[in-house]
């Protein structure tokens, strides 16, 4: 290869047209315009959430117990939410929460405790260790997965942005489904 060639300009490297040219020539009129755009998006969905687990794995944490430490961190201070808000906000169900919630737990990283006004209402809360984990967890994520990103310029970038809220928006509101979770979760 040139040292001046790209590696995705070979039409090899890169088979989503080949994809789509299949399907039109064995099933003439099947609507094929999605595979351009699904295609890749199912393949970044996958590199990127292989490579999350990557960094996670190296940091000690998974994908589960990082979603726990950052919703209570985003919440601001006190750092604390109540187990049904844990579950609205993660789409997992109650007992999920429970799970990531017990295993946090004993490893230190948020501490339970009764909550106010309802009765059966539980608060989990960052500890010290949990907020540090999340803190330094958060900037390899996220310093990892901009350098991902350096091959589409800042304008690229925003464009990107703002096509992919339109279509998950979009995606959303057509399968009425608004569930925010973390790209490659097992639960």
């Amino acid at each position: 290869m040139a040292s001046d060639e790209h590696p995705l300009d070979t039409p090899s490297d890169y088979p989503v047209a080949d994809i789509a040219a299949a399907w039109e020539r064995e099933r003439p009129g099947t609507p094929v315009s999605s595979i351009g755009i699904v295609t890749p998006l199912w393949r970044l969905a996958k590199l990127f959430a292989d490579d999350r687990r990557r960094v996670l794995a190296h940091a000690g944490v998974d994908v589960a117990t990082l979603d726990l430490l950052s919703m209570l961190r985003r919440a601001g201070e006190p750092y604390a939410l109540t187990t049904r808000e844990l579950a609205d906000r993660s789409m997992v169900t109650a007992g999920a929460i429970s799970q990531r919630v017990a295993r946090a737990e004993q490893e230190g990283l948020v501490t339970r405790r009764p909550g106010e006004g309802r009765r059966r209402s539980v608060v989990v809360e960052l500890t010290t260790a949990g907020h540090r984990l999340v803190e330094s967890t958060v900037d390899q994520v996220l310093t990892r997965e901009a350098e991902l990103l350096t091959g589409l310029a800042p304008d690229q970038q925003e464009q990107l942005t703002g096509l992919l809220r339109v279509l998950l928006q979009d995606v959303q509101h057509r399968l009425n489904d608004h569930r925010l979770t973390q790209v490659g979760e097992q639960e």
